[in-house]
Order: C-alpha cells, then sequence, then structure tokens
C-alpha cells in the first residue's frame, strides 16, 4: 500500500473507535501493538515496520497526539481534514 488511509466505525452515528493504515510495503500483519496516548496504539509488524494506528478513544485523542506518533516513527504528520470523519462527533 503506498498511501494511507482512515477507517473510522460508527455507532448510532458517532465515531467509537478508527484505523490509521499506515503507508507500507506488502501484506504486513500486526505482530504487536505498543500505547503511544491513552487511546492510542501503534502496530507493528513482526519486523518493527509500523503498520496502523489504532484509535480505540476517538474523544480523546487528538490530532497532535496522532501527529506525535507519527514523527515518533519517522512519518509525515497528517492534517485535521484527514482526521475530519473522526472528529465529527
Amino acid at each position: 500500500m503506498k498511501e494511507g488511509y482512515l477507517e473510522v466505525t460508527f455507532r448510532k452515528g458517532k465515531p467509537i473507535a478508527g484505523y490509521l493504515y499506515l503507508p507500507r510495503s506488502g501484506e504486513l500483519k500486526s505482530a504487536r501493538t505498543e500505547e503511544a496516548v491513552p487511546g492510542l496504539l501503534i502496530d507493528l509488524s513482526e519486523s518493527g515496520e509500523p503498520i496502523g494506528l489504532e484509535i480505540t478513544a476517538p474523544g480523546r485523542v487528538t490530532l497532535n497526539d496522532i501527529n506525535a506518533a507519527l514523527n515518533r516513527l519517522g512519518l509525515d504528520p497528517i492534517s485535521a481534514d484527514e482526521l475530519a470523519p473522526l472528529l465529527a462527533a
């Protein structure tokens, strides 16, 4: 996957979780998870390559939290527009 994308799960019109798929090569699967901040988890492949960010508490996690995690992983930040569906609540 050359570009990442955001997937949001809604219940009764409110976002309850999100997953930010990160750009990666091939079909990698999550082998371990690290907490970035409460409500934001980083999924890593067996080789340690970041594959996605699990947003388990959309009302608690901020754009700054997500961009700090992306920065820690050496990845480009995302914009508020890219995160808008998750922040819609």
